[in-house]
């Protein structure tokens, strides 16, 4: 597995470099990079369907637990296969899409898809949560890159950030989930996880990691009601929407739902949320689905139902829910990357993105409307197609499970919104309206044409040939999920049953829906509740309520006074020290009191006058020299101390800065006016005394204790010996705190740096 990886992302960085200079004539080479991924995993069939699990691991960080691990079953063999057999549709699909574009901007966009393909099997390979969480933001972050694409539109920008600030805040979400489980199980192994399921359930942090596993699988596949960013982020190039946003990555929060699913099997509430968000999600979104108009736009609709559809079944209990959840996976990859393809090709060639615009397309685009009816029959359940199996497999998951007829009455009528959808992106824009388009652009290409077509073809093959799908992929993947094999039925007829019964009442539904398609889309426009409990308006008024509050505290706390900064700081620091004053029992100061030295008295005195004299003073120069006496004071106080190595560099700094400062002052007014009123004056004064008598009573206590020489004994101990020093402050400077030193070098020079920079452009500026 880590040989696959590297060999994706290596491969991706030379695919990029070679295609920034290829000809348009081996454009599509880019694309054998996913499908040698795809033919990897291909020989990985058998092992993984007879049961066996491939694992590779490599040590990354063994101190916290963290292996570079793994794991290859039937679920994430499903996974690695849709994402490497689309990705290489899509690479093929993309370079014709871009074929007028700029080579190096084809690449790039190539490039792009790779690293996102990369990131997705990582996510579902690892093992590690550590590492799978590495891989989930990677994801994030290329389609971050990849709505973004074209970066002259308005709109892409504005999806792309929507899409990044709620799918990575929904990843720290996951990261909290994350940790909690290592900290209360001692491992981030998902398969150690399972196994001690149990323990996980039993502890009292559970509550807190459900919340945060959902928040963070909820934002990544949009569900309510974080759902909708997904519809905004059809602002992507084609591709990148049938890629991201229809068969791959918005499935990632529905693949790690799932894996979760059999480690909360013992938790009722895990599953009545999932049942119900899930439920809420398809519903909104079904509706949202009418009253959309563009073409993409309607397919991202749908693609949130479905995903509500995903999330609904893995809540449900029973064996058959987790065959469903597998059968529906495969069969919406099929059909709507497909149909994505076919609604890119209608727009490129026309450059019209309004569905009720498009008409009579069949014409122009013949094979991409042949390749569009196939995948929305499929989509809208009818047989022979593999998406009538698998909507069969969804109504037996309801009606095997515990839940009542409302959840089975909600999938039946969002299923006969689906089919309407399905007429609607196929028959209006290519056989509606018939001479509508009397001119396209461009005509069809075998790159546009080889990815709906394979697809379609594929939605048709595996329903009329089940078989050819059912050991090799749908039973290892339940079994993957339920931890234990399942017995699979995945056929076309099983009899006259309820199941075809509600199949049967969708399809009547949804044609009914259709006939009177633009009745309801109009009735839903002029609802103006619709518009006003608007999702993504409510998003933008909330990131507008906290522009302005980060601007508004921006303005409080950062607002350029040095005084505020420094009143602050000083006053919190009291307040912490007055609680733990209060809180910390009796307060008792000693004072070991001593003879009081001359010398060090005076040196004191002096200090103090300096200080008076630089609050005091109105001319920058005088307060400047009342600093220095206090700089050359600390100095002299030092030398008397037996310090002489402090107190020579304590000369040399005081005097390096006096020298730099005096320097500037020459340039500035000699006087500086006062910038605080009376009564500012009278606050900095009392927090100073305050702070003053603080830090007395503090030095005055610690000095009372017994010394305590274990520090400086170890100091003088082995500095000759293990640092090679005779002068025990040089060795503590040098080596023991070469950090700390390195660093207050480092600030000094980078002062005298930027000093010398202003006063150098000073000079320059007088010379011009």
């Amino acid at each position: 597995m880590i040989s696959i990886l590297l060999l994706s992302a290596l491969g991706s960085v030379a695919a990029w470099r070679v295609g920034r200079h290829v000809s348009s004539g081996l454009k599509h080479v880019a694309a054998l990079l996913p499908i040698a991924l795809f033919a990897c995993f291909i020989f990985h069939i058998e092992p993984v369907a007879s049961g066996g699990v491939v694992t590779d691991t490599a040590a990354w960080v063994p101190s916290l637990g963290i292996d570079l691990a793994f794991r290859l079953d039937g679920f994430s063999l499903l996974f690695a296969l849709l994402i490497t057999g689309i990705g290489s549709l899509v690479t093929i699909y993309a370079t014709s899409y871009f074929s007028e574009a700029d080579a190096r901007e084809r690449a790039r966009f190539v490039f792009l898809i790779h690293l996102f393909m990369t990131a997705m099997l990582g996510t579902v390979l690892s093992d590690n949560l550590i590492v799978m969480f590495v891989f989930w933001e990677a994801t994030s972050l290329t389609s971050f890159m990849l709505i973004g694409f074209e970066t002259a539109k308005t709109e892409a920008r504005r999806a792309a950030l929507q899409s990044l600030l709620i799918t990575c805040g929904g990843g720290l979400a996951l990261l909290g989930a994350i940790l909690l489980i290592g900290m209360e199980l001692g491992s981030f192994s998902l398969a150690a996880i399972t196994a001690r399921a149990p323990e996980l359930v039993a502890s009292p942090l559970l509550p807190a990691v459900i919340v945060l596993l959902l928040i963070g699988t909820f934002t990544k596949s949009a569900q309510f009601p974080f759902h909708f960013w997904l519809p905004k982020a059809m602002a992507a190039p084609t591709p990148a929407s049938a890629y991201l946003h229809s068969a791959t990555m918005v499935k990632l929060g529905v693949y790690l739902l799932a894996r979760f699913d059999g480690i909360f099997a013992g938790v009722p509430a895990y599953g009545v949320i999932l049942v119900t968000f899930g439920l809420l999600t398809m519903s909104i979104a079904a509706f949202n689905a009418i009253r959309a108009t563009g073409y993409k736009a309607i397919l991202a609709q749908s693609t949130v139902a479905s995903l509500g559809i995903l999330v609904m079944l893995i809540g449900l209990d029973g064996p058959v829910s987790s065959v469903a959840v597998i059968g529906f996976i495969l069969s919406h990859a099929l059909y709507k990357a497909a149909l994505f393809f076919c609604a890119g090709t209608a727009i490129h060639a026309t450059h019209i993105t309004e569905l009720r615009k498009l008409g009579g397309l069949a014409k122009h685009l013949p094979f991409t409307a042949a390749a569009a009816v196939l995948a929305s029959l499929s989509m809208a359940g009818l047989p022979p197609f593999v998406g009538f199996i698998a909507k069969e497999y969804l109504f037996e998951a309801q009606l095997q499970s515990s839940w009542s007829a409302i959840a089975v009455i909600v999938a039946v009528l969002v299923n006969g919104v689906m089919v309407a959808v399905a007429g609607a992106v196929s028959l209006r824009p290519f056989f509606r309206g018939r001479g509508k388009i009397e001119h396209v652009h461009h005509g069809e290409t075998p790159g546009l044409l080889i990815g709906p077509m394979l697809l379609a073809i594929l939605g048709v093959v595996f329903g009329i040939a089940p078989h050819l799908i059912v050991d090799n992929l749908i039973a290892p993947a339940a079994g993957a999920l339920r931890g234990s094999p399942v017995q699979v039925s995945f056929s076309l007829w099983h009899g006259l049953t309820p199941m075809l019964g509600l199949s049967a009442a969708v399809v009547i539904l949804g044609i009914a829906l259709m006939w009177k398609w633009n009745e309801f889309h109009r009735a839903i426009g002029q609802m103006r509740l619709v518009q006003k409990i608007d999702a993504d308006r409510a998003y933008y008024r909330v990131v507008d309520r906290v522009l302005g509050t980060a601007r508004a505290t921006t303005r409080w706390l950062q607002n350029g006074d040095q005084r505020r900064y420094t009143l602050t700081v000083a006053s919190s620091l009291l307040i912490v020290a007055g609680y733990a004053l209060v809180t910390g029992g009796p307060l008792n100061l000693t004072w070991s009191g001593g003879e009081i030295l001359p010398f060090p008295a005076i040196i004191l005195i002096l200090a103090i006058v300096g200080c008076v004299v630089a609050i005091r003073s109105t001319s920058l120069v005088t307060g400047l020299v009342g600093i220095g006496i206090v700089g050359y004071g600390s100095a002299l106080l030092f030398l008397a101390n037996g310090a002489p190595d402090l107190a020579l560099t304590q000369f040399a700094v005081e005097t390096l800065v006096l020298v730099v400062l005096m320097a500037v002052l020459v340039r500035l007014p000699t006087d500086a006016p006062k910038t605080r009123s009376p009564r500012e004056s009278r606050i900095d004064a009392g927090i100073a005394t305050i702070f003053g008598f603080l830090v007395f009573g503090g030095l005055a206590t610690m000095t009372a204790q017994p010394f305590d020489t274990r520090l400086s004994d170890f100091y003088g101990a082995t500095s000759y010996l293990e640092a090679r020093g005779h002068n025990v402050v040089n060795v503590i400077i040098v080596d023991y705190r070469a950090f700390d030193t390195v660093g207050e070098v480092a600030v000094v020079a980078f002062a005298t740096l930027a000093v010398w920079a202003l006063l150098k452009r000073r000079r320059a500026g007088k010379g011009s």
